[in-house]
């Protein structure tokens, strides 16, 4: 099956390197690029991509915003937000907006190709330095204050919904959580969207973070 992949980037060069490299994947098909992100996201309404690669600085509408304004439409696109900045800032408001990644530019081409694939699979994909910034916040806040406000969100899933959220804050796929608990990929599929709605996540990332306050993993 092919992913179709949307490239969003205001650096021509960048686009460009980006199509070349993915579209050397067989299993990838670039179907756009967009200069800015008001244009990424008309074109990612029109073009129905998989996953959106996604820079942060751009003109006229930036990379979060863009992401944050898919995510509020029915089946968004898978994001990937790729940019040369790891400040914290920029990884928690990718996250915050619902990207699904957050990729350094200078990551190997090899790993960006699987990034998407992952992505695309319904598995998050952090860079190290967007995980070092994750782990830096969850130092900084009060561990016992953190903990009881996940532990309170959780408690509003179901038995089976907080076993697929532990799942998912594992790192375990769509398939994965189906064989762990004896489930249907559908069935996995629609306990996810619950878990989404009800800890307020748009992400599998944000899930996994709730999971860890809580000290379930």
């Amino acid at each position: 099956m092919t992913t179709r992949v949307l490239v969003v980037d205001d650096d021509p060069l960048v686009r460009s390197a980006l199509t070349l490299m993915l579209g050397g994947a067989a299993d990838l098909d670039v179907v756009g690029e967009a200069a800015d992100g008001r244009q990424g996201v008309e074109m990612a309404l029109s073009l129905q991509p998989d996953v959106v690669l996604m820079d942060v600085r751009m003109p006229v509408l930036n990379g979060l915003e863009a992401t944050r304004e898919l995510h509020a439409r029915p089946d968004p696109p898978r994001v990937v937000v790729l940019t040369t900045f790891d400040a914290d800032e920029h990884v928690l408001g990718a996250l915050a907006a619902g990207a699904d990644g957050f990729l350094l530019k200078d990551t190997p081409p090899a790993e960006i190709v699987a990034a998407v694939r992952a992505v695309a699979a319904g598995d998050p994909m952090l860079s190290a330095a967007a995980t070092r910034t994750l782990i830096d916040r969850l130092r900084r806040q009060d561990p016992d204050d953190r903990q009881a406000a996940a532990r309170a969100r959780l408690a509003e899933l179901t038995d089976r919904e907080q076993e697929v959220a532990l799942a998912v804050g594992r790192g375990l796929s769509n398939a994965e959580v189906a064989r762990s608990l004896h489930l249907s990929i559908p069935t996995v599929k629609a306990h996810v969207s619950r878990v989404f709605e009800k800890l307020g996540a748009t992400n599998r990332v944000q899930v996994a973070i709730c999971v860890h306050d809580a000290g379930l993993v």
